[in-house]
């Protein structure tokens, strides 16, 4: 008994130390962010442009060890199961890679958001006040399977005159190592800190907990991924955080929506990239919109969407027709019943909740109860309508007569984006460099004193 009690009490002292190992290490990334984040304080666009052309030009010259790296992670991610969602966002193909570079790049063309004149005013004292914007200091950005927002956030927080520490997750992990790599040795040839960019990946799930705890040393933390893991740091961070991402998206088609521009919305909103945060999730059709509905429904399940849909919807895809439109296809959505839990899922998937509503005003109700704030889009002829619809529902972008995937920061010419916030301070949508700064207030006097 006692020499299991005594085993017990070493195990314990070896977890408190390697958590204390944890904490020290993660304190430590910390400050050199914020020293970083000093020196960077002086620099020009010049500089930054510099470093940013450096990042995307070793991009370009380590495709094939990226792509090598990147399948590694990959074949790891199929033997542990991943989902198609997970897998489509850790893929990082030549092309991407391409992409993410021409990104970089694109970023580079942008003003410098750092020192911008927001407003300015002499008082009747005669003190002169100007409001600037500068960075927000150090960022921490944790996510996971996503390497693509390695390079985002570096080349947005460089830009912005920002240090980023990132924990991008064990799916990635090679990925992840590389693109860092490959940052990094850019920072070492340029007048920027080299821990402007840091990664705790190297720390695991104790690691990301410890920054949660960083208030003080780390200005902002922003989560990237599913419901849980927002959720989790939302809940358990010490630190200021922007939620981003979460996206139960949808598409209303109005009563006088055009059947051929219908259809093309719906399916590309949700089938273009189904495993990303701007995909359609539920599709709303309106009554008297019967024939757009059987045009849109058809067309879904012809490119293998599944679709949960209410009794109303059922009506319109009677099953000899489902059975006609089968013959000559590989791939074929499935129909099945909808219920309340896929109104309310956010698939990053093939599948898709479809209900049928009986006016305009039924369909924004629904929204409102299921919406998390992301993207929202009405297809239809009526002006009217289309203003309604803006006015009233409440999510961080309302599109009219298009598709729901263009809410994107390279789409909005943002060049790339930190995350999409659905919460309503300080950033809202697609976060740019712009909203990577604050503001500060200067103030010019000649001796004035408060009476």
């Amino acid at each position: 008994m006692a020499q299991e009690q005594q085993t017990q009490s070493t195990e314990a002292d070896a977890q408190a130390a390697q958590v204390q190992d944890v904490e020290t290490g993660i304190r430590s990334v910390s400050a050199r962010a914020r020293s970083a984040s000093r020196g960077m304080t002086g620099l020009d666009r010049e500089h930054k442009d510099r470093t940013l052309a450096a990042v995307a030009s070793g991009l370009r010259e380590s495709v094939a060890s990226l792509s090598q790296a990147n399948q590694e992670d990959m074949d790891r991610g199929r033997e542990a199961g991943l989902s198609r969602s997970l897998l489509d966002r850790l893929a990082l193909t030549p092309e991407r890679i391409e992409a993410l570079a021409a990104s970089v790049e694109e970023i580079m063309g942008l003003s410098d958001p750092v020192g911008r004149v927001l407003q300015g005013r002499t008082l009747p004292n005669g003190l002169r006040l100007t409001q600037v914007s500068v960075p927000l200091g150090v960022m921490g950005v944790i996510y996971e399977a996503r390497p693509n927002v390695t390079v985002d956030i570096a080349a947005l927080g460089l830009k912005s005159g920002n240090a980023v520490i990132l924990r991008g997750g064990s799916a990635a992990q090679k990925t992840n190592e590389m693109l860092l790599d490959i940052i990094r040795e850019a920072l070492r040839t340029t007048a920027v800190p080299v821990d402007a960019v840091q990664s705790i990946d190297s720390y695991g799930r104790e690691g990301a907990t410890a920054l949660m705890t960083q208030r003080g040393s780390v200005d902002v933390l922003i989560p990237r991924g599913g419901h849980e893991l927002i959720q989790h740091v939302v809940q358990n961070s010490r630190v200021p955080v922007i939620e981003t991402g979460e996206g139960n998206v949808h598409v209303y088609i109005d009563a006088n929506a055009d059947p051929e521009t219908a259809r093309n919305i719906a399916v590309n909103s949700k089938t273009s990239r189904p495993s990303v945060c701007n995909a359609a999730e539920t599709l709303l059709i309106h009554a008297d919109a019967e024939a757009a509905g059987r045009e849109v429904l058809r067309e879904l399940l012809r490119s293998g969407v599944n679709l949960h849909v209410d009794p109303r919807a059922r009506q319109w895809l009677p099953s000899e027709e489902h059975a006609n439109l089968t013959q000559d296809r590989v791939v074929f959505g499935t129909v099945s019943e909808v219920s309340q839990d896929d109104f309310a899922t956010e698939y990053h998937d093939l599948d898709m909740a479809v209900g049928v509503v009986d006016s305009l005003d039924e369909a924004i109700a629904h929204i409102g109860e299921f919406s998390t704030g992301h993207t929202e889009a009405i297809v239809t002829d009526s002006v009217a309508n289309a203003d309604r619809f803006v006015a009233e529902v409440d999510a961080a972008a309302v599109i009219v007569n298009a598709s729901t995937r263009f809410t994107d920061g390279g789409q909005f010419g943002l060049g790339a984006e930190v995350g999409i916030s659905t919460q309503k301070m300080h950033a809202r949508g697609p976060m740019g460099m712009a909203e990577l700064t604050t503001t500060k207030w200067i103030v010019r006097g000649e001796g004035q004193i408060r009476p």
